[in-house]
């Protein structure tokens, strides 16, 4: 599409007469003429002749900084696929509910996985027979102090990040109560001393790491002394993985999350199979935006631990994000199976039901 000189990138369609060729597949005439119209240019009546500019409807939606429609298509809800979701809901519902900035449609009747909240409790409402204009008081009031799925305004509120509460020795036996082996040293060879002094240093670093275990618990922990106790077992075992997660994590929940991301990645390097800092990492993944490599840790994760349904809930919101439904679903499910009474049971119900967009 070529532009004549005198227009600019704001206005690229000034003094223009603008025919759309080819039927509309995705817009409106009416969400068309006002696209047009923001864009310096007058939609021409059908058949004119007097039409100084032919686009398409790509070209329209890419001048205007709209996505395209196979990203429409693939990542966003029509007002179509609203209706079956929702059947209570409206156009008008949705037009007011826009103009009113709680839902924000793209290209005047798409809708993104952000805006489901608020259409679910909206069509929630109005099948309760709540007026909508009351139901309208109760999502500002909703929008302005709820945390929603996009875990951007405080991510660590509603998720913890899975802990290490307990050791296996390096003999393979429970250290939950580490006896402390005998230190003398006289007349072993240098094998054996070495062999000697590394289980004392085991056990010490074990007593340290259960002693932050306990003070990293309960409804009101010292993560301070939690912290140390982490460090001293730290200095007796430079490689206690279990003291090294439950540290990041620390790091995590006081939003220092440069520190917790080399934390949890040295914990990887140290053991392939650490389920804890596979799982957490992936969260830093998705609090920095970084939804690909999120995805990637919340399936490194399952593969050593597919029981944990916290793991499938995060990683179908961070697909949806990346508008992959068809790859979130198995995991609404298996978070609908694996915690029937989860906190997030209902959301992921409807997920899981909801009408295929890709």
């Amino acid at each position: 599409m070529s532009l004549p000189a005198a227009q600019t990138p704001e206005r690229p369609f000034d003094r223009q007469l603008v025919a759309i060729s080819g039927k509309l597949a995705l817009l409106t005439r009416r969400d068309a003429r006002a696209i047009v119209a923001r864009l310096g240019g007058v939609l021409a009546r059908e058949g004119s002749s007097r039409v100084t500019l032919v686009i398409t409807e790509d070209d329209l939606c890419r001048a205007a900084g709209l996505p395209d429609a196979e990203t429409l298509r693939g990542q966003y809800y029509s007002s179509k696929d609203l209706r079956g979701m929702y059947p209570v809901l409206r156009d008008d519902h949705l037009r007011y509910l826009a103009k009113c900035g709680l839902v924000h449609p793209v290209a005047g009747r798409y809708y993104s996985f952000a805006d489901l909240h608020v259409l679910k409790n909206a069509a929630a409402d109005l099948e309760r027979g709540m007026p909508l204009n009351v139901a309208m008081r109760d999502l500002v009031a909703e929008q302005q102090g709820q945390l929603s799925l996009d875990f951007q305004a405080s991510p660590r509120a509603d998720r913890m990040p899975a802990r290490v509460v307990s050791l296996r020795s390096a003999a393979g036996a429970g250290a939950n109560t580490p006896s402390a082996p005998s230190t003398g040293l006289a007349g072993l060879t240098s094998e054996n001393r070495e062999e000697r002094i590394q289980a004392a240093n085991y056990t010490m670093a074990a007593k340290f790491f259960l002693e932050g275990a306990e003070l990293d618990d309960g409804e009101d922990p010292d993560l301070d002394a939690a912290s140390a106790s982490y460090r001293k077992a730290l200095l007796f075992d430079p490689v206690l993985v279990p003291a090294l997660v439950n540290l990041a994590n620390i790091h995590y929940e006081r939003d220092n999350l440069v520190e917790a991301e080399a934390i949890y990645e040295r914990a990887i390097r140290l053991d392939a199979d650490c389920f804890e800092a596979y799982f957490n990492l992936g969260n830093i993944h998705h609090d920095l935006t970084r939804y690909s490599e999120a995805v990637r840790s919340y399936r490194d994760a399952l593969a050593i631990n597919a029981e944990y349904p916290e793991a499938h809930f995060y990683l179908a919101v961070t697909l949806e994000k990346l508008s992959r439904s068809a790859e979130a679903r198995p995991h609404w499910k298996a978070y609908c199976e694996l915690a029937p009474e989860g906190e997030f049971v209902k959301l992921a119900r409807e997920f899981q039901d909801a009408p295929g967009t890709d």
